[in-house]
């Protein structure tokens, strides 16, 4: 139906016809042609005046029968007829067959003089055949003695106002589709007060209500009882009338009173009076999001205590290698003590590893490892990873076979993560192989890939846990032999490294008792331009005679490490914090320095600063000396000036290596 205001000028016409028949319908009237009259007084003729000229209403007269009797200009305007053409035919000619057919014309002339007049809307025919929709009034006609004289038919074209409000129905039919249809987000209406007018698909399934469930309560059912107490449903509406829009976030309660994370969008609806309407209102279901995101921050914690924690382990390591490498040293050692002296040289490399392993975990979780590419030969990467995981097969007695295609196997990579890659492996069927088992090392070259096969007689891998192996802190089997257990990080790095370089790691096996075997693949690629090696190394030991200063306040490492120094040839002092450092260096001079980067009296970037400005000290060599190792560490301390870095524990090849860079730029002046 259309609005009453739209249909107001009709009624008063209806009015005005109902006044102007009690006042002029006479028998010798009935039959009056076009224009309608005559008249019978001065209103009379206004009033026929009006009706004649009016061009937008169609004013009809109808005998009893429907025969039409009059018609003015706006009934030949809105259907054609002129009043010649029509005067004397049933007014059902303006009816569509199919409602002539049904008798619903006779029916609205026997309610109009049943109850005085009729108002009805429908379609009608104009006298070329075309339709329009029409708003209709017939009033009935009475003389004064009550006698039905005929009626009065005042009829109005809509058709365009039809057309404008059918096309606002289909938009809005076609929106409430697309609302209803939508599951992911929770859609609904609320009037001024918050009560809920309208519930789409979505709000159903996040919050577990039908739409008989809720239309007509409160929104606030939705909140938490702490919630509703503090007045927040009210605040949000406040805002949104505010501001506009209110969004935020929170704990939502569902049908069954389980909670869930909400993310809402509160918006004000106005009508055309900027008159407020009510609230249109969208719910997201964000605990998903919320749980990736926390999960996001429990990693990033998690990867901070971690390299924290490796940090602090390597503290405690630096003196224990500086200790070992001394007794190494030493000429005069029992075969007893240089056998245990060994056995704590493996072992602190297990240790060190692992640390190198944890600090590898964080940076895999946070997307930190970055490879330092050059043109390699990968023989030479499946050599230096047999060599290191080399110890722990011997250990287990087992029998290694290597087969390597000749010549070079150029490939473009960072041979440092190749070769940790390939020794995780290597170690991997080390630890799950049986005292005395087989593995066997097979590489070949495919068209443009590089393939490394390592295979064992081990303990096998069950089916469902081929992927999940190399899955972070994740083992098969949580009880390996003795004290090979690890972290549950070897494969996982090792296939994220191979991954980095544009190849693939899989594991394959028969199931368990039957043996396994690990597939890596390595794009060929182009060669880069070498880089310099992250650690300086040396082929031999330095020239001794140099003046080394160690600053460290872990005295164990800074004692240490100036006794391997001295029995390396060298002068060494040792300072156990800042303000020492810039003393004892002051009437030292030191020809190198080994500078600890975390000191309770100063970092040691302010102390290399210090020591610079020392007179004959202002291009003195400094290594720092810290627990941080990631290449983000490296670039601080050389743009910060030092020449060197070394990751704690050093090795003895690493400090040979600091000590001849350091000679050799003495020399070249």
């Amino acid at each position: 139906m259309f609005p009453k205001t739209a249909l107001s000028p009709v009624r008063a016409a209806g009015k005005l016809l109902r006044r102007f028949s009690t006042q002029s319908v006479k028998n010798d009237d009935l039959h009056a042609t076009a224009p309608i009259g005559p008249p019978r007084s001065a209103v009379d003729e206004q009033f026929r005046l009006l009706v004649n000229n009016v061009h937008d209403y169609a004013f009809v007269m109808l005998d009893a029968e429907g025969i039409v009797t009059g018609w003015n200009a706006g009934a030949q305007k809105i259907k054609g007829w002129a009043a010649h053409e029509i005067i004397g035919r049933p007014f059902t000619v303006f009816y569509p067959d199919e409602v002539v057919a049904t008798g619903w014309p006779q029916e609205e002339l026997r309610r109009a003089a049943a109850v005085g007049h009729f108002e009805d809307e429908g379609w009608r025919v104009r006298s070329d055949g075309g339709r329009f929709w029409a708003n209709v009034v017939i009033t009935a006609l009475r003389d004064d003695s009550g006698v039905l004289r005929g009626f009065g038919k005042v009829t109005r074209d809509l058709t365009e106002r039809r057309r404008h409000e059918e096309e606002l129905r289909l938009s809005e039919e076609r929106f409430r589709l697309l609302v209803d249809g939508i599951t992911g987000h929770a859609i609904f209406m609320l009037d001024a007060e918050g009560r809920i007018t309208s519930w789409n698909a979505g709000a159903e399934r996040i919050k577990g209500y039908t739409a008989a469930d809720v239309i007509g309560r409160h929104f606030s059912m939705f909140y938490t009882p702490e919630a509703q107490a503090s007045g927040e449903p009210a605040r949000h509406l406040a805002r949104a009338l505010a501001v506009g829009r209110a969004e935020h976030e929170g704990l939502r309660v569902r049908r069954d009173g389980s909670m869930f994370w909400a993310d809402i969008v509160i918006t004000p609806v106005y009508d055309s009076e900027h008159r407020l309407r009510g609230f249109a209102k969208v719910t997201r279901d964000a605990s998903e999001r919320r749980r990736i995101e926390e999960l996001e921050r429990s990693s990033r914690r998690m990867s901070e205590f971690i390299a924290m924690l490796a940090h602090e382990l390597r503290n405690p390591l630096s003196p224990i290698r500086n200790a070992v490498s001394i007794m190494q040293l030493e000429p005069t050692l029992s075969p007893r003590l240089a056998r245990c002296t060994g056995i704590v040289d493996r072992q602190l490399g297990t240790l060190t590893r692992l640390v190198d392993d944890l600090l590898d975990a964080g940076r895999i979780a946070t997307g930190k490892i970055s490879l330092r590419r050059t043109s390699i030969d990968f023989a030479e990467v499946v050599q230096r990873a047999v060599d290191a995981a080399r110890p722990l097969i011997d250990t287990h007695r087992h029998r290694f076979a290597m087969h390597l295609p000749e010549g070079r196997i150029e490939i473009s990579g960072d041979d440092t993560r190749l070769v940790q890659a390939l020794q995780n492996v290597l170690n991997n069927a080390a630890r799950y192989t049986a005292d005395g088992g087989t593995i066997e090392l097979r590489v070949r070259v495919a068209g443009e890939q590089v393939v490394a096969t390592v295979s064992d007689n081990g303990r096998g891998i069950a089916p469902a846990a081929l992927e999940s192996i190399f899955e972070l802190f994740t083992q098969e089997d949580s009880t390996p032999r003795g004290g090979d257990a690890g972290l549950g990080i070897g494969l996982a790095l090792a296939r994220r490294l191979v991954e980095l370089h544009g190849g693939s790691l899989v594991a394959e096996s028969g199931g368990p008792g039957l043996g396994s075997s690990f597939t890596m693949r390595l794009p060929r690629g182009s060669a880069a331009a070498a880089q310099a090696p992250t650690e300086p190394a040396a082929e031999a030991p330095a020239p001794a005679g140099q003046r080394a200063l160690v600053i460290d306040d872990n005295r164990d490492a800074a004692d240490t490490m100036v006794a391997l120094l001295l029995l390396l040839g060298h002068e060494a002092r040792c300072a156990y914090g800042g303000d020492e450092a810039v003393s004892v260096a002051q009437a030292f001079a030191p020809d190198v320095v080994f500078l600890d980067l975390n000191m309770p009296d100063g970092d040691g970037f302010e102390v290399l600063r210090r020591l610079r400005r020392l007179p004959g000290l202002a291009g003195v060599f400094a290594a720092a000396t810290t627990g941080y190792g990631q290449q983000s560490d490296r670039d601080r301390t050389r743009e910060a000036g030092f020449n060197a870095h070394l990751t704690k524990p050093v090795s003895i090849e690493h400090l040979l290596g600091v000590l001849q860079q350091a000679k050799d730029r003495v020399e070249r002046g």
